[in-house]
C-alpha cells in the first residue's frame, strides 16, 4: 500500500486526511416513456461510482451505498504531497495527473492547476488573505477535499474531521446514465445522490431511408417553409364557398380552397388537388366535397384545393402544368403542408390531367386517383422514368373514356412502377357484370409506388355505387389508398 505523506503536520491530521469516509446515499427513481408507461429492464448506471441496477416492472430503481471507511491510498495512485509554509510539493507518477483547486468560502476559485511528475506550487501567491479555504485535490479521477486556515505566516491547520466529511458530502456528484432498447440514451448530471428522480425516455426515431426521389411508406411528415406562418387568405365567397383569385405568371385564375376549421400553422397537412372535368368547374368539385374526400376527412388532416380550368370545354392544356407548379409553390410557401403527401384527383378530363401530372411530377406528387381516365389529352408531358402511387377507377360500360383507354393509362404506370415493366404481365381481377365493385392491388410493383385498379359495371361517372347502396364506394376506397402513404 502506498502512503499519503503530508510533511510538517501533526499525526492526527495526517490520519484524518489519509482515511476518509465513502458517503452513504440512496438514489431512487422511476423511468417512463413519453406516454407515461413504465419502462422495465432499463439499465441504470452511476458512471463515476461504477454502480448499476435495472428498473423493475413498475419502472422503479434504487441504488444504495453504505458509508464505509477506506484508505485513500486504496483508491488512488499517489506518490508524495506536502504543504509547508504555503508551498505545496508533489511527487507523482509521470502519467498520473494531480489537479489542485483552491476556493474561498464564498465559492470563488483562486487556483486551478493540473500537475505531472514532481514540483511545487507557491500557494502564498494565491492565498494572500487570512481566512478559511477549501482545497480540492484530484489524483487521477479520485477526489480528496479538505478545509484549511491560512494566517499571515502560512501556518496551515486543518478543521475537525466532521467538517471535512461534511464538505466531501456536499461536493459529491455523479453522472447517471439510462439505457433501454428502443429509446434514446439519457444522461443526467446529479449534484446530489440522496434524491428521487422521475425520468422520461424518448423513443428512438429510426433514421429515414434516403431515396433518389420520393419517400418510403409511412414516412415522417416533411413540413414546408410555410409552417409557422400566419398567412391570411384574401377570401371571396360564392354563397358560403370560399375561393381566391390566384395571380400567376399567365394571369389570374380562380382557386377554390377549403382549409381545416381548426387549422394549426405548426401542423403539416396533406394537400389534395381536385381537377375539374370537361363541362364542369372548380366550384362543382368543391360542391361535391372534392369527389367526396372532404366529407370523409373527419379529423381535418388535409387542405383541399380546386383550381379553375382554362375554360369548361378543354380545361387543361400545357400552360396548366405551370399553373400547378406555381400554385403548389404558393401553398407550400404560405401554409403548413406535408410536402411528402401531396395528391391529385380528378374525373374524366380532370382525371386525364391528373394522370398527365403523374408522368412528370413524381418528385412532388405522392399519388393520384383518376376516375374514368385515358392515356391522352390535349397536351401530355414527356414521361419521366419514375414511379408514383396511382389508383384508377373504371366503369366497364364507359363509352367516352373507354375501358381500353383506361387500361392503357394504367399499363403505362405499371411500366414505370415495376422493374423492367414486369407488372404489366400481372393480370388484375376485375368486377363481374352487375356485381359489386372490385379493387385489385398489384403485387409486383415497387412497394413505395402501389397501384390500385378498381372496376365495376357502369358508364362515364365517378361516383359508382354497389348494387342496392345509396352512397358511392369510390371516396372511401380512395381515402384508404392515400392512407397507404
Amino acid at each position: 500500500m502506498k502512503k499519503v505523506l503530508w510533511s510538517g503536520l501533526p499525526f492526527s491530521v495526517i490520519l484524518m486526511i489519509s482515511v476518509m469516509a465513502a458517503n452513504a446515499f440512496t438514489l431512487t427513481g422511476t423511468v417512463n416513456d413519453n406516454s407515461g408507461k413504465a419502462v422495465q429492464g432499463a439499465d441504470i448506471s452511476l458512471i463515476q461510482k461504477g454502480l448499476k441496477t435495472k428498473t423493475d416492472a413498475s419502472g422503479a430503481f434504487t441504488i444504495h451505498q453504505d458509508e464505509e471507511m477506506q484508505a485513500i491510498a486504496n483508491r488512488i495512485d499517489v506518490g508524495y504531497l506536502s504543504v509547508n509554509n504555503g508551498i505545496l510539493s508533489f511527487s507523482q507518477g509521470a502519467n498520473t495527473p494531480v489537479q489542485v483547486q483552491i476556493f474561498d468560502m464564498v465559492g470563488n476559485r483562486l487556483l486551478n492547476e493540473k500537475l505531472f511528475g514532481s514540483g511545487t506550487i507557491d500557494m502564498k501567491a494565491t492565498v494572500k488573505v487570512k481566512g478559511v479555504y477549501v482545497a480540492r485535490v484530484h489524483v487521477g479521477s479520485a477526489p480528496q477535499n479538505f478545509k484549511f486556515t491560512a494566517d499571515g505566516s502560512f501556518n496551515t491547520t486543518f478543521g475537525e474531521q466532521s467538517s471535512a466529511k461534511a464538505l466531501l458530502k456536499a461536493g459529491e456528484s455523479d453522472n447517471l446514465r439510462v439505457v433501454a432498447d428502443g429509446f434514446d440514451t439519457l444522461n443526467v448530471k446529479l449534484d446530489n445522490l440522496d434524491t428521487n428522480l422521475a425520468l422520461t425516455l424518448k423513443k428512438t426515431v429510426p433514421p429515414q431511408p434516403q431515396y433518389e426521389y420520393g419517400w418510403g411508406l409511412k414516412n415522417n411528415p416533411m413540413p414546408t417553409r410555410g409552417c409557422g406562418k400566419d398567412t391570411k387568405l384574401d377570401y371571396k365567397y360564392r354563397g358560403s364557398k370560399p375561393y381566391i383569385d390566384f395571380r400567376w405568371s399567365k394571369g389570374v385564375r380562380t382557386v377554390r380552397i377549403d382549409m381545416p376549421k381548426n387549422y394549426d400553422k405548426n401542423k403539416p397537412y396533406k394537400l389534395i388537388f381536385g381537377m375539374q372535368c370537361m363541362g364542369g368547374s372548380a366550384s362543382a368539385v368543391q360542391d361535391e366535397g372534392y369527389h367526396g374526400l372532404k366529407w370523409i376527412d373527419k379529423n381535418e388532416t388535409a387542405i383541399f384545393v380546386a383550381p379553375e380550368g382554362n375554360g369548361n370545354q378543354l380545361p387543361w392544356g400545357q400552360d396548366d402544368y405551370l399553373l400547378f407548379d406555381e400554385l403548389l409553390a404558393y401553398l407550400e410557401g404560405n401554409f403548413c403542408i406535408d410536402s411528402s403527401r401531396v395528391f391529385s384527383i380528378g374525373f374524366s378530363y380532370g382525371a386525364m390531367f391528373s394522370n398527365g401530372l403523374s408522368w412528370n411530377h413524381q418528385d412532388v406528387l405522392r399519388a393520384v386517383a383518376v376516375y374514368e381516365t385515358a392515356e391522352r389529352n390535349i397536351w401530355l408531358p414527356q414521361r419521366k422514368k419514375m414511379g408514383i402511387g396511382w389508383m384508377g377507377v373504371l366503369g366497364l360500360d364507359d363509352g367516352m373514356c373507354t375501358p381500353e383507354m383506361g387500361r392503357n393509362a394504367r399499363d403505362i404506370i405499371l411500366t414505370l412502377n415495376s422493374e423492367g415493366g414486369k407488372a404489366k404481365n400481372e393480370r388484375a381481377e376485375e368486377a363481374q357484370r352487375n356485381a359489386p365493385h372490385k379493387c385489385y392491388d398489384y403485387a409486383t410493383v415497387e412497394e413505395r409506388f402501389p397501384v390500385r385498379w378498381c372496376t365495376q359495371s357502369g358508364g362515364h361517372i365517378w361516383d359508382h355505387k354497389d348494387p342496392g347502396q345509396q352512397h358511392s364506394w369510390v371516396p372511401q376506397a380512395t381515402w384508404d389508398f392515400f392512407n397507404k402513404f
